[in-house]
C-alpha cells in the first residue's frame, strides 16, 4: 500500500515586519495582488505596497477576505 503523507510547510513571502493573516488572503493571492500593484505603482517598494494592503485591511474591520483582489487594488493604489 503506497500512501502519500501530507506535510505542512509555512514559508514567508512578505517583507519583514508585515504579518498578513492566513485567514485574510491566500499566499498565492497575496503575492499575485503585490505584483500587481508593483507593475502599476513601480515607484514604491514591496514594503510600502503591503503597508498599503495592510491598510485596506485596517479599514475593512481587519479582514480582507470577502473583497474581491481587483477591489483591494484599487483602494492600496489609493492609498499609495
Amino acid at each position: 500500500e503506497n500512501s502519500l503523507q501530507k506535510t505542512t510547510t509555512c514559508s514567508s513571502v512578505n517583507p519583514p515586519g508585515v504579518f498578513v493573516s492566513p485567514y485574510a488572503l491566500n499566499l498565492s493571492s497575496f503575492t499575485k495582488l503585490i505584483k500587481r500593484l508593483q507593475q502599476r505603482h513601480p515607484g514604491f517598494s514591496r514594503e510600502e505596497i503591503a503597508d498599503a494592503v495592510q491598510e485596506v485591511r485596517k479599514m475593512n474591520k481587519g479582514v480582507l477576505s470577502g473583497l474581491a483582489i481587483s477591489s483591494i487594488e484599487v483602494k492600496a493604489s489609493a492609498i499609495l
